[in-house]
C-alpha cells in the first residue's frame, strides 16, 4: 500500500480522521486573520462579527434590519403623565382625608329640638363653647391641668362667631351674664317646660339641660339665630395646642392664679397645652374677673386658629393629621355641622387675629345680684348689624 506522508500544511481533502485516542488535530489559529489558507479574516479582531461596523446590528441586503440611533425621549409626554399621576394621587389623598376627618366629628347636638327660634339672617353664626368636661381624663391628668374632679360639665366660656361678607365678629358672652330661662323642650324627655321669668347666670342654662337649652336661652335673650354649635372640653383643648407645637402669645403683664395653675411673666412666649388651659381659665387674678378672662380667651383662640391655619401645619402631614385627630376626637358639634363649616369657622377666627374683623364682649350696663346685666339698647343694635351682615359699629366692654 502506498504510504502517505503528512506534511505541515494540514490535512488534504481525502485524508482520514486520526485513529481513536490518537489525539485531536491542531486547530487553526484565528489571530491576525490567520488559520485559513485563503487569508479569510473572521472579524473577531475588528469587531465586525455578525454586525455592521462599530458594533451595529445585523446587516442584511439593502440595509434591512439595521438598528438606527435611539429616538430622543418625549419629555412633553412624560411631564403630562407625571402631572396626571400626581393630581390623581392628591385627589385620592384629599378625598380619603375628608371622609376620615368627617367620620371623627361627634355630631351629638340636635338643634331641631330648639323651639320658637328667631329667623335666620345673613351670614353664619357659630356658638363656640368651652366646657369643663373632664371626660376620659385620668387622675394624674386632672392634677396636672388643675381641673379638679367635679362631676358632669359646665360652660367655662361661650362665644358667638359671626362670619359674612363684612369680616368676622367674635362676641364673648360672660358666663355670669344675667339671662331669662324661656319655655323650652327637654333635650332627653321631650317634655315642654313653660318659662316662669326665672333669671339665672348664663352658664346655668347649660348645666340645667345641656347645649339645646343653652342655644334656646341665647336665642331668646338676643334674638340672634344660631346656625352651628361647637364645643370642646379641657383635655381636647390642651391636646390641640400640644399637637401644633404650642401657641405663641405676647402678654402685656404677668399674672398668677393658684386655682388655674397660671404663672406667667410679661413678654413673648410659647404656651403648651397645660399653660394654655391655665391661661384661658384664669379669673381670680383679675379685678374684673369674668370680662378680663373672656378677652384672654378671645386672644388665645384667635392665635390658636392662626397657628392651625399656617402652611407649616396644613402642608405638613406629620402635624396636620395629629392636629385633626386630637381636635376632631374631642369636638362636639351639631348634627348639621360639616367639615367645610368647621374650616370656615377657623379661617374666620384667624381673620379676627389678622385684623379682618372685630372681637368684643357683649355690651354690659351694670350688675344685679352678682350677675352682669347686658345693655339692651346696644345688644339690640349689635344683633341687627349681625343679622343683616353689616359692619359692626357697636362697642362692647
Amino acid at each position: 500500500m502506498r504510504q502517505v506522508q503528512r506534511g505541515s500544511g494540514g490535512p488534504g481533502p481525502y485524508q482520514s480522521a486520526p485513529p481513536y485516542g490518537g489525539g485531536v488535530p491542531q486547530q487553526p489559529s484565528y489571530v491576525d486573520g490567520q488559520g485559513y489558507d485563503d487569508g479569510y479574516d473572521s472579524g473577531y479582531n475588528t469587531g465586525h462579527v455578525y454586525g455592521t461596523p462599530n458594533g451595529g446590528g445585523p446587516q442584511g441586503p439593502g440595509g434591512m434590519g439595521t438598528r438606527g440611533p435611539r429616538p430622543a425621549p418625549n419629555w412633553r409626554r412624560r411631564i403630562k403623565w407625571t402631572a396626571i399621576t400626581l393630581v390623581t394621587l392628591m385627589v385620592v389623598v384629599s378625598v380619603s382625608t375628608y371622609f376620615w376627618a368627617d367620620s371623627k366629628l361627634n355630631r351629638e347636638v340636635d338643634l331641631s329640638k330648639v323651639i320658637d327660634r328667631p329667623d335666620t339672617g345673613e351670614g353664619t353664626n357659630y356658638l363656640i363653647v368651652g366646657s369643663d368636661s373632664r371626660a376620659g381624663m385620668s387622675a394624674e391628668e386632672k392634677k396636672k391641668l388643675h381641673t379638679g374632679s367635679a362631676e358632669g360639665k359646665r360652660t367655662d366660656s361661650m362665644m358667638i362667631l359671626h362670619t359674612g361678607d363684612n369680616g368676622s365678629t367674635l362676641v364673648s358672652l360672660p358666663r355670669d351674664s344675667d339671662v331669662e330661662i324661656p319655655t323650652f323642650k327637654g333635650s332627653t324627655s321631650g317634655k315642654t317646660y313653660p318659662g316662669t321669668g326665672r333669671h339665672v347666670k348664663l352658664n346655668a342654662a347649660y348645666a340645667e339641660d345641656g347645649p339645646e337649652l343653652l342655644v334656646r336661652t341665647i336665642e331668646y335673650n338676643t334674638g340672634l339665630h344660631i346656625d352651628h354649635y361647637v364645643e370642646i372640653g379641657f383635655a381636647g383643648f390642651a391636646n390641640i395646642v400640644d399637637s401644633v407645637g404650642g401657641v405663641e402669645m405676647t402678654l402685656d403683664k404677668g399674672f398668677k392664679d393658684t386655682f388655674s395653675g397660671a404663672d406667667f411673666k410679661a413678654g413673648k412666649q410659647t404656651l403648651n397645652g397645660e399653660q394654655a388651659l391655665a391661661f384661658v381659665r384664669t379669673r381670680h387674678a383679675f379685678a374684673a374677673s369674668d370680662l378680663e378672662r373672656t378677652k384672654n380667651q378671645q386672644k388665645f383662640l384667635s392665635a390658636l386658629a392662626h397657628q392651625v391655619a399656617t402652611p407649616s401645619t396644613v402642608l405638613n402631614p406629620f402635624k396636620l393629621y395629629p392636629t385633626l385627630s386630637s381636635g376632631l376626637d374631642t369636638l362636639i358639634v351639631d348634627k348639621d355641622m360639616g367639615l367645610f363649616d368647621l374650616a370656615d369657622m377657623f379661617w374666620a377666627m384667624k381673620g379676627v387675629t389678622g385684623g379682618d374683623g372685630t372681637s368684643m364682649n357683649m355690651p354690659i350696663s351694670g350688675s344685679s345680684g352678682g350677675n352682669l346685666v347686658w345693655d339692651k339698647a346696644k345688644v339690640k343694635a349689635l344683633v341687627n348689624e349681625l343679622k343683616n351682615d353689616e359692619k359692626v359699629t357697636v362697642s362692647g366692654n
